[in-house]
């Protein structure tokens, strides 16, 4: 058997300091504004179920994970950060020994809350030993596929997946101190003020350090350590510079469609399947979100050009490019993140006349077109009739165009279209 490279870097002594460092370090951070996911989290606490909680880097998982630690009490958990240095070389068959140090320094504990576990080669081996003998985990991770394939074959049925997004506008708006407005009771005043707070938004985005800190170029660093130690370093790739150029014209397109065949030819790469995988990455890593079309048949859904979206209209900002301001696609990104936040059965539509439709979620029924602002009569023309040709093909009576502002309802042969203003739906869903 080969020298454990961990073990043999350590001393038992000081792999105890480093796990004392880390316990009280994470005591002892800012646990900030209250998440939203944090209630979905405490009514897994009686399952028998892994807590699995995904998302971007720096997107508040280690805050959350915090919140929850206050509210189960200091005395109760093992905290243990694989994002530490120290823990390079680690692999999952250390578990028993990293356990008895744990045990040494802060006697028997039933629940392990673990940060960035996908740092560790074949982690869930050792997680599922530890839930067979009834510990409890939370564990956070920057890999999409911690919800998919990594635990498809092993805690299968056995835990309870939580995603965590950038901040919603409400947690914006608690997180900036901004109130919270009484949408039974907006002045003319109140609703110019929600517009503001909105464009904010969207051009400052919801990741917690960027918006704490917006002197530093923190969505740029963020953006490089996400290409370059998620994906390139992970997936071991060798061109990064293609790598590099999809992902750059990506963020500078949200909301486009895209065609793997004509990205292949763009960027000079050998096959779809390469440009496939790489975009497989940039999702797996949270960059971005892929919208099939809706069709019966799946054949067809799976050929036809997607439309991408960001995962933070923010860092599209920061790293994209564009000539002009991109408010009306910023805008659609905004609202596609509300609904991904709910739900991941959404696909855009393209009507029987060839309108497209902005989202549909087949689960609700429910069609939802996306405009800057409808106050000229073609743009309120077009939007209307892409929305009641696709209310038509899914045999509909209403639907919805959220814009810049509400306005009256619009009822003809018996098919109705409501339109809302962005900023307060988006402070209702």
């Amino acid at each position: 058997m080969n020298e454990n490279n961990w073990k043999s870097r350590w001393s038992k002594d000081q792999i105890k300091a480093m796990l004392l460092e880390q316990h009280a370090a994470f005591w002892q951070r800012d646990t900030g504004i209250e998440r939203s996911q944090l209630s979905e989290i405490e009514r897994s606490a009686n399952l028998p179920h892994a807590v699995i909680i995904s998302g971007l880097r720096r997107v508040g998982k280690s805050t959350l994970l915090a919140q929850l630690a206050h509210r189960l009490g200091a005395e109760v958990f093992y905290y243990v950060n694989f994002e530490d240095d120290r823990f390079l070389g680690f692999q999952a068959e250390d578990a028993t020994d990293l356990h008895q140090a744990l045990l040494e320094l802060f006697g028997e504990r039933r629940i392990f809350v673990l940060d960035e576990v996908q740092n560790i080669p074949g982690w869930e081996h050792f997680v599922r030993r530890f839930m067979d003998m009834g510990i409890k985990f939370y564990i956070t991770g920057s890999n999409a596929s911690l919800l998919s394939r990594e635990l498809g074959t092993r805690l299968t049925g056995r835990y309870v997946p939580v995603e965590l997004f950038p901040f919603s506008f409400i947690e914006f708006l608690n997180f900036k101190g901004y109130p919270v407005p009484d949408l039974e009771r907006l002045t003319t005043a109140d609703s110019a003020e929600l517009q503001r707070r909105l464009d904010e938004y969207m051009q400052s985005g919801g990741i917690p350090d960027p918006l704490k800190y917006p002197e530093l170029p923190l969505l740029r660093t963020l953006y490089e350590d996400v290409l370059y130690r998620d994906i390139a370093t992970r997936y071991r790739i060798e061109e990064v510079r293609a790598l590099k150029e999809l992902a750059f014209y990506l963020m500078s397109n949200p909301t486009s469609q895209i065609s793997f065949n004509k990205l292949k030819e763009q960027f000079r790469l050998g096959s779809v399947n390469t440009i496939k995988n790489y975009i497989e990455y940039l999702e797996n890593s949270w960059l971005i979100f892929t919208l099939n079309v809706y069709d019966y048949s799946i054949k067809r859904q799976q050929i036809a050009a997607k439309k991408v979206y960001s995962i933070d209209t923010g860092l599209a900002n920061a790293v994209g490019f564009n000539f002009s301001p991109n408010t009306g696609k910023l805008i659609e990104n905004l609202v596609f993140l509300a609904l991904r936040r709910k739900t991941s059965d959404i696909y855009y539509f393209t009507t029987p006349a060839g309108y497209e439709v902005d989202f549909y979620l087949p689960e609700r029924r429910q069609l939802i077109q996306v405009s800057q602002n409808m106050d000229q009569p073609a743009t309120r023309e077009r939007e209307i009739r892409a929305l009641k040709d696709a209310m038509r093909a899914f045999n509909l009576s209403n639907g919805m165009i959220l814009s810049s502002s509400n306005m009256d309802t619009v009822t003809e042969n018996g098919v109705k279209v409501t339109i809302r203003s962005l900023a307060e739906w988006l402070l209702e869903s």
